[in-house]
């Protein structure tokens, strides 16, 4: 049963067109077009839930300032895009930003809030530029805004997930595989 599911997601997953996954941003730079984008792209979804969840195992004020920082970060990015100011190694920055966050939170590092946040700002730079440098001009600040408030509520459920998972019996357990299934989702969709 098991073995035929796994190969029914693995042709469902080889069959997929990322293309679709979005609004086109050139023909619907609106705010539904920006808070969809991320909700419809697995590497998005990976790195906010990885990003919350991080931020629960942290937790103190890393609950909030963590996901703030992604937050405002990626603003700056989109911004940066929107102005016209390239980043190089955007794609394989938000690549690793998936691998390297299902990392941290499967090995439940523990670093100063800080540290933490400097981190997830430094992917969320990229994560950022590639929203804006995908959207051209049309709508870039309704777009922009979208893709926020869509970010934000990513990171609170994957707060959710990490305080709610804390209070299971072996929750830090759980939090931990999905810590690793995220880095592992990564290196497929690098590699794979």
């Amino acid at each position: 049963m098991i073995r035929r599911m796994t190969l029914a997601l693995a042709a469902l997953a080889a069959t997929t067109a990322p293309a679709f996954a979005h609004l086109n941003p050139e023909e619907h730079g609106s705010f539904m077009a920006g808070f969809s984008h991320p909700l419809f792209g697995l590497d998005h979804i990976l790195v906010m839930l990885a990003v919350g969840l991080w931020a629960a195992q942290i937790g103190g004020r890393a609950l909030w300032a963590v996901p703030a920082a992604f937050v405002t970060t990626m603003a700056i990015g989109f911004s940066l895009a929107v102005s016209g100011i390239a980043l190089p190694f955007v794609e394989p920055a938000i690549l690793a930003s998936v691998v390297a966050l299902g990392l941290l939170v499967a090995m439940a590092v523990k670093l100063d809030t800080v540290m933490s946040a400097a981190i997830v700002a430094v992917f969320a730079l990229f994560h950022g530029h590639a929203h804006g440098g995908e959207l051209g001009a049309a709508g870039a600040w309704q777009f922009g805004i979208g893709f926020v408030v869509a970010t934000a509520l990513l990171h609170g459920a994957g707060i959710g997930l990490g305080l709610g998972i804390a209070r299971l019996s072996g929750g830090a357990l759980a939090a931990r595989i999905i810590g690793g299934l995220t880095a592992l989702t990564g290196l497929v969709l690098a590699f794979g």
